[in-house]
């Protein structure tokens, strides 16, 4: 008898190995899989989760260095900590529940709980490579997506104490992948910032920080601060931080046990809440909240004794206790915070002279911004209805429970033709369009009221819900999709001109991309190729020639809904926007947006190309 479609029996029951479950469902363990143009993507989580392990060896107090190497994909990390007892180094990364974790005194405060990453970074690897050094001895074993390939016998070695492992991620799974050095590298510097006393190298360059987080606030700032760094240090807690003169935001960089938590969590709430309690009973002024933190940069790590993330990604702290029973962590930072900087304003007057002067300028552009606030909402309340210029998706960033949350991308498009393209193809779960009129007004120099006058522009702070800071932000992909001529170009700068005055944030945490489209498409009768570069065009006119039928993509607006759905899926190609961590946002935005300088011309003449379309170079 034939088994009926949808039929539930013993059958039906399947049990899954460790590997085979992480391999299954990647992103229960690293987040989203990407190919490495965001930071958060899961190659950089493999390289954390195996740092994270060498970060707790030192928190242990053992070894004080590691080295870091990126290669043609190949990743290697050294400590120089304990080592993996030698008799357990296979289970420690193919068994999950097994590791040296689970005993509160031996890892009392330990990023991870279990090891169960380094076991993700072994499942997903093409080759996962760990050596233990101990006491003279080295215990190595091999493996290849989680399948032991060779278990090396125990041998001598005059290496000192640690753990060596090396692993090249699975093309299979993380598609075309690439590493961005910029991010690697902040992740390395964070490691740095976080745990003085430890040098860390990345491809041989080093990587040590004397003075914690202060040091990671005058590396990160950008621009004027109205005040020196107030650095405060206790036993589980470091907070530093000032205000900025040209941010109009909050800025915080927030961790957890080295844990660089990018969605905040309780312990930068209760940062939030405590400072300005703190300045309100300083100055006995009923300040408002948002007078007090507008301009804020800040950086706070605390430790935590078993803590809980609302992912396993860890980007998000949601522990309510600094340790299971014990005290909470709104009222562990709030009084830390009330001794420490209520002592640091009464020894230093002009410091609290200057933060006072701050709070009533911010109250006063407040009041002034109030009225046009109002209509602005009101506008933006009423056209979220029936806003013609946002498609929006189902799914958003702050749907916590949802698996494809980072998965929200927010595509900003040049006129209807375009978004028209890419509003037939999307993915309407977790991809929205923003509709441009044309080009939008050029913002340098101008104050936070335009966010409110200019239509366009409230219409996309209320799309992508920043007002009030990231915390709400609704999608993690910010991509600009526009033409790549200069118009386009044109159109990128304007944008970016927008997030950068206002909102740096956006972009100094990853949010913001630009979509690449292919420049030509190159195809015979059997076979289609779509290329980026001219370099890719001469590849596949020499892979499908003779003589193949090549066309050039001068707008988005030129290609079909049905070729468009393959530049915005799974073999998308986003270019992030990086800053540069010396340059000074306001510098930036002078040289580029502001008055044309003779030092801007010269530029301009010294770099002008232009390039012609010639039939026959497009078929060489």
């Amino acid at each position: 008898m034939a088994k009926e479609k949808g039929s539930y029996d013993e059958d039906s029951i399947k049990s899954l190995d460790w590997k085979e479950h992480i391999r299954m469902r990647p992103g229960m363990y690293i987040g989203k899989l990407g190919d490495g143009s965001a930071f958060d993507d899961g190659i950089y989580v493999l390289i954390k989760e195996v740092m994270d392990n060498c970060i707790d060896e030192f928190m242990m107090g053992a070894g004080k260095r590691i080295d870091v190497n990126v290669k043609d994909g190949i990743v290697s990390v050294r400590d120089f900590g304990r080592g993996i007892p030698l008799g357990k180094v296979l289970d420690v990364v193919s068994k999950i529940n097994t590791g040296g974790k689970y005993d509160s005194e031996a890892f009392k405060k330990s990023i991870g709980l279990n090891g169960v990453g380094s076991k993700a970074v072994n499942a997903l690897s093409n080759n996962f490579k760990v050596s233990s050094f101990r006491d003279g001895q080295v215990k190595t074993v091999e493996f290849s997506r989680g399948e032991i390939i060779k278990d090396h016998k125990l041998t001598k070695s005059n290496e000192p104490n640690g753990t060596y492992v090396e692993f090249r991620p699975d093309d299979s799974i993380f598609k075309k992948y690439h590493y961005v050095h910029e991010y690697i590298d902040k992740m390395v510097w964070n490691y740095a910032f976080l745990n003085a006393g430890l040098t860390l190298t990345l491809n041989g360059a080093e990587y040590k920080s004397e003075n914690g987080l202060k040091d990671l606030l005058e590396k990160n700032l950008t621009g004027e601060i109205l005040y020196p760094i107030i650095h405060m240090r206790g036993d589980d807690i470091e907070i530093a931080m000032t205000h900025s003169d040209e941010h109009f935001s909050e800025e915080y960089y927030s961790y957890v046990n080295g844990q660089y938590t990018t969605q905040g969590g309780t312990h930068q709430a209760a940062f939030r809440e405590a400072v300005v309690k703190t300045i309100r009973e300083f100055y006995k002024k009923e300040f408002d909240p948002t007078d007090v933190r507008k301009s804020i940069v800040a950086a706070i790590s605390i430790r935590v004794q078993e803590p809980v993330f609302e992912s396993q990604t860890k980007t998000k702290l949601g522990s309510q206790e600094i340790a299971p029973g014990g005290q909470s962590i709104r009222s562990f930072v709030g009084d830390f915070i009330k001794g420490q900087l209520d002592n640091y304003l009464h020894k230093n007057p002009d410091v609290a002279k200057a933060i006072e002067a701050k709070i009533q300028a911010n109250e006063h552009e407040r009041k002034e911004l109030s009225g046009i606030q109002k209509l602005a909402r009101e506008r933006a309340k009423k056209s979220s209805l029936h806003n013609k210029k946002l498609r929006d998706c189902r799914v958003h960033l702050d749907d916590a429970k949802n698996p494809r949350a980072h998965e929200t991308t927010i595509f900003i498009c040049e006129g209807d033709s375009a978004s028209g393209s890419i509003t037939k193809t999307r993915d309407v779960n977790t991809q929205a369009v923003f509709s441009l009129k044309g080009k939008p007004l050029n913002c340098f120099g101008l104050g936070k009221k335009i966010v409110y006058e200019n239509e366009e522009f409230n219409l996309l702070q209320a799309a992508l819900n920043i007002e009030e800071g990231l915390d709400d932000l609704r999608y993690n992909n910010v991509v600009i999709a526009t033409d790549a001529d200069v118009d386009g170009m044109h159109i990128r700068l304007l944008l970016l001109t927008f997030f950068l005055q206002f909102f740096p944030d956006l972009v100094k945490n990853g949010h913001v991309f630009i979509l690449q489209t292919p420049l030509f498409r190159v195809r015979n009768k059997k076979e289609t190729a779509y290329c980026y570069s001219d370099e890719e065009r001469r590849a596949a006119i020499a892979k499908l020639g003779p003589k193949p039928e090549i066309t050039r993509f001068k707008g988005l607006g030129e290609i079909s809904p049905d070729e468009f759905k393959h530049f915005i899926g799974k073999d998308i190609r986003l270019e992030p926007v990086l800053l540069d961590q010396q340059a000074s946002i306001q510098q930036l935005l002078n040289y580029y947006m502001g008055k044309n300088t003779p030092e801007r011309q010269e530029f301009i003449i010294e770099n002008l190309r232009v390039e012609l379309d010639v039939e026959e170079d497009l078929v060489k």
